[in-house]
């Protein structure tokens, strides 16, 4: 079996030109690859400095300005709202004591119509008490004459049945004085 010695000092690939065990670690390609990383990163700085970022910048730039401008917007509509609710509530003061005093006319209108009718309905009542009274005035008279020719007939009946005589004049009396109490 043959084995192959290599040289430590500064072989990193084999007679076939593969790599033995890891390339990024061999000491002979180091200072390439610093290189090419540092042209890379210069690369990338160059790149991302002159290009990207201030376009990242400009929407950001925008996108502050935008939301600066919308809550400014949302202040502005939001003193709106407030001004219109105070509007609002005024108004609505306003209303109701505009209601409240249409309601007091109203009912003193009504109180005052209320009283009117009130007033001929009395006048009537009492106009028709009145004339009520007259007439039981007149059927009391009447009934008072009535009862009297009654009582005085039924005296002079009753005289008659018992066997008497009596005059006109002296049942009159009698009758008289006994309706009196």
């Amino acid at each position: 079996m043959a084995t192959e010695t290599t040289d430590a000092a500064g072989v990193c690939v084999d007679a076939g030109g593969s790599a033995l065990g890891m390339p990024q670690l061999c000491a002979d390609w180091m200072p390439n690859q610093i290189f090419w990383l540092l042209v890379t990163l210069i690369a990338i700085y160059f790149v991302m400095s002159r290009i990207a970022l201030p376009r990242i910048g400009a929407v950001l730039a925008e996108r502050s300005g935008t939301i600066t401008n919308d809550i400014a917007a949302a202040e502005e509509l939001k003193n709106k709202a407030a001004e219109a609710e105070a509007a609002y509530d005024q108004a609505l003061l306003d209303a109701r004591a505009e209601a409240q005093k249409i309601v007091a006319e109203a009912k003193a209108e009504i109180q005052a119509e209320l009283d009117v009718e009130l007033q001929k309905a009395d006048a009537q009542i009492a106009a028709k008490t009145a004339e009520s009274e007259a007439a039981i005035g007149e059927i009391r008279a009447g009934a008072v004459k009535s009862v009297t020719q009654v009582a005085k007939d039924t005296a002079k009946e009753l005289v008659a049945a018992m066997g008497g005589t009596a005059d006109a004049k002296t049942i009159t009396a009698a009758v008289t004085a006994r309706m009196k109490g």
